[in-house]
């Protein structure tokens, strides 16, 4: 199936006299997760992870995933004829040295130029210039592949409530217009789904887990104009944006709107998110000014308000995960509980929870082998039932209108080896310690991941992925600028000073191939500790509130300050999550946060 989908590929690429046509997973927006329609690098390759590049020439066929991926891709890449290229490790290039290294002379690059960067674009383009080679991006060639794709999403947008968002839309609009006047710009392009989310006070579901809408903004100094499928917008949306005069236009058309752009016009937009197809649709004279959309920082650091919303959406949040762990601790061995239907009763609890809409994102319940994957997700094949021993991981998260949720729990379901012990321990105390951080301002989320990191390290293991990333509000689970990584991705914005408000995940790990993977996962706010002749000191809230299985920790691993701060944890957990729960769930939770 596979290979038949990449042979009708190479067919129409040959009709177009294409050598080489590359396939991201992004959408027109450059997001993270997409809807359904722009699934086109899983349907060609069969590899359903959410990063990934694909590449196809005439003679082979390549993949590119990050560590996350790595056994997934292997497995589900397996048969299909295409190559996995491991970014990030030694000797494997990026798909641009691939690209670079493979064309020909005066052959031809092909890419759907609304799906690619004007960055990754241009970069691609100079770096070919000396072979002659030729880029058409023009077209689309999945669709021509595709015949029973899935349509765009005609979901309904709603207005998200100023008690909610704690800022108005004119508010908002006032800084970025500030904000746009010092960096000597009176035109603003923003594509990116989020920031428009969140600039318009509007969430939507166009976007499976990601509640945002299909649009694009153009901002001026005196004027606003929405490019969106204006059926999505009631009236409630329509009167709070006619308070700023707000131009609504259809979607598509951006990209002929920004060829009658004036030529003395100055214009702000980040080349790393929009796309190639609309950057060169601008006129060439106009002056470009490349740098972030100044929503993102804006939205980063979040509110009295959202953050007080925040702190609500985890105590529901809480609720339920306390009560599904309950549920699975005191059921293991008694009915037949799978990785799936224990996710379908987390998501259970979850939607008894006032103002749940749905999951952060798909749940990731792995047991035993499979939770080494760390984005592993069950299918019906691959279902494993669970037993009362051994690891069983759940990395799961929830849409409030007052929040996004982000909790993983590891869970001993019986009796456990040492070794599982040791790991378990090693993960909690990278958590640990890593929330206990205190340090002056201007620091970065790279300057402290070793906290997180150094038990796993002490001990000759590592995970290959960051130890956090930002969390949006009512917005996407992974949201830039900050995070915590021990080196600087490229491809992932994650270097930003620690600002108070920022909401970061904690979330380090183990994964062991073939055996079990442990991730212990908690949420951070960034706020203000004292002030002294040194500077501004910081410090974090932890905001996440559910018990860590005491039964898979080896005491002896833990230091005194360690065993202080789970068991202050295990206090507050059960003071803020007891109250909610029926008289047995209450019980339970007083066991299992007891002193250690």
């Amino acid at each position: 199936m596979i290979r038949g989908r990449i042979e009708s590929l190479r067919k129409n690429m040959k009709e177009h006299g294409i050598d080489a046509y590359i396939i991201p997973s992004s959408d027109n927006h450059q997001s993270e997760y997409v809807g359904e329609f722009f699934k086109s690098r899983a349907y060609i390759s069969g590899f359903t992870g959410s990063a990934g590049v694909l590449v196809v020439t005439m003679e082979e066929a390549g993949l590119w995933t990050d560590g996350r991926y790595f056994i997934q891709a292997e497995s589900q890449l397996r048969d299909t004829g295409i190559k996995l290229f491991k970014m990030g490790e030694e000797g494997v290039p990026t798909t641009e040295e691939y690209i670079v290294n493979t064309m020909k002379e005066n052959s031809v690059l092909g890419f759907d130029g609304r799906l690619i960067s004007a960055k990754e674009g241009n970069d691609l383009k100079e770096k070919l210039r000396s072979k002659n080679v030729s880029i058409k991006y023009e077209y689309d060639l999945v669709d021509k592949v595709w015949e029973d794709r899935p349509s765009l999403s005609g979901e309904k947008a709603f207005l998200l409530n100023i008690k909610y968002a704690g800022e108005t839309f004119s508010s908002k609009l006032k800084r970025l217009r500030d904000e746009m006047k010092l960096k000597g710009a009176n035109i603003h392009v923003i594509t990116t789904l989020d920031d428009i989310a969140w600039l318009f006070n509007i969430r939507g579901r166009d976007v499976k887990y990601t509640p945002v809408v299909l649009s694009y903004a153009l901002i001026t100094l005196d004027e606003v104009y929405l490019f969106i499928n204006e059926d999505k917008l009631n009236e409630e949306i329509i009167t709070e944006l006619s308070k700023e005069n707000v131009i609504i236009k259809p979607y598509d058309s951006i990209y002929e709107f920004v060829k009658s752009i004036n030529l003395d016009e100055k214009i702000l937009l980040d080349e790393n998110k929009v796309s190639y197809s609309i950057y060169n649709n601008l006129p060439r004279e106009v002056k470009k000014i490349n740098g972030f959309n100044p929503t993102m920082n804006f939205k980063a650091v979040k509110n009295n308000i959202e953050l007080e919303n925040i702190r609500n959406s985890h105590l529901k949040d809480g609720v339920a995960f306390t009560k599904f762990m309950y549920w699975l601790k005191t059921n293991i061995g008694k009915i037949e509980i799978s990785e799936i239907s224990a996710s379908e009763k987390l998501e259970e609890l979850r939607r008894e929870q006032e103002g749940f809409i749905e999951p952060s994102f798909a749940t990731i319940a792995g047991y035993r082998d499979h939770a080494a994957m760390m984005h592993y997700s069950a299918t019906k094949e691959s279902d494993y039932k669970l037993e009362p021993k051994d690891l069983f991981l759940i990395d799961s998260g929830g849409q409030y209108y007052d929040g996004t949720t982000d909790i993983t729990r590891t869970i001993a379901l019986g009796e456990i080896s040492s070794e599982l012990k040791k790991h378990f321990t090693a993960v909690v105390r990278g958590m640990i310690d890593l929330s206990m951080a205190k340090f002056l301002y201007g620091v970065k989320g790279y300057n402290l991941d070793i906290l997180a990191r150094r038990p796993m390290w002490n001990i000759g293991l590592d995970y290959k992925c960051g130890t956090g990333h930002g969390v949006g509000f009512l917005g996407t689970i992974h949201e830039a600028p900050n995070g915590f990584r021990w080196r600087i991705n490229p491809q992932r914005l994650e270097t930003a000073t620690l600002e108070e408000g920022m909401v970061t995940t904690n979330e380090p790990g183990i994964y062991i191939e073939g055996s079990h993977g442990i991730r212990i996962e908690n949420e951070l706010i960034t706020k203000k500790a004292e002030k002294n002749e040194y500077g501004q000191f910081m410090e974090f809230e932890v905001v996440t509130f559910a018990p860590i299985d005491i039964d898979a920790i080896d005491v002896n691993d833990l230091n005194r300050e360690e065993r202080e701060y789970l068991n202050n944890y295990h206090k507050l957990v059960y003071k803020k999550i007891s109250p909610y729960l029926e008289e047995d769930e209450a019980q339970w939770l007083k066991n299992y946060t007891k002193e250690i």
